[in-house]
């Protein structure tokens, strides 16, 4: 009965893993959203990664529920935060970080986009690098209410969910060890976000 034992500290442990990563993944991409230092890109790729060399395709599941569900509620907390500090006197210290984090000219095109396109630019901007906070500023400066808002960014957080579990996917189809699937797909997600930067540099320069 060898090998029922053998199962059995398997089926054990990788629910215990799964018990500890879904949570940390929702608490990391949630934190990500509010305070946009940690790569939630990188992370979401890297549990898909996990996730192909387990029991895929129900961890995939469970990978995309949880950023999916983690980045709506952070961007919901994030600009209902943001609302709190437009209709305030004083401000406060998250729109001020909004706005920071949204140069000028981002922000005029966003507003410009924004009034012509309306929803559809909410979805697009959390698949374009840095194009989330400029539409989120341009929407709060429209006085969008929250619930439209909400309709917007939903889909916009499932399109990016999906996005980056099939880099992950796709990462860990390539390699028969998670690790390496998880370093090309930190890599990828990686030259994704710095590369609309580095081109707009290089255009400024010419």
């Amino acid at each position: 009965m060898t090998w029922l034992a053998d199962a059995s500290r398997t089926v054990t442990t990788g629910s215990a893993q799964q018990a500890v990563g879904y949570p940390s993944l929702f608490l990391l991409v949630l934190i990500g959203a509010l305070v946009p230092v940690v790569p939630t890109g990188a992370l979401v790729s890297s549990a898909a990664v996990v996730a192909f060399h387990r029991t895929a395709p129900l961890s995939l599941a469970f990978v995309f529920a949880t950023a999916s569900a983690a980045a709506f509620c952070g961007d919901i907390a994030l600009y209902w935060l943001g609302r709190r500090g437009m209709r305030s006197k004083n401000g406060s210290r998250w729109l001020e970080a909004i706005r920071a984090r949204a140069p000028e000219e981002r922000l005029a095109q966003a507003r410009e986009k924004l009034a012509e396109h309306g929803v559809a630019v909410l979805v697009l901007s959390r698949l374009v690098p840095a194009g989330r906070i400029p539409v989120m500023l341009a929407c709060l400066m429209a006085e969008w209410p929250l619930r439209r808002f909400a309709r917007g960014n939903l889909p916009a957080c499932l399109a990016w969910a999906a996005t980056y579990q099939v880099i992950g996917i796709l990462g860990g189809s390539l390699f028969r060890e998670p690790w390496e699937g998880v370093a090309v797909a930190v890599a990828l997600t990686v030259v994704i976000g710095v590369a609309p930067g580095v081109w707009r540099r290089v255009r400024a320069a010419d």
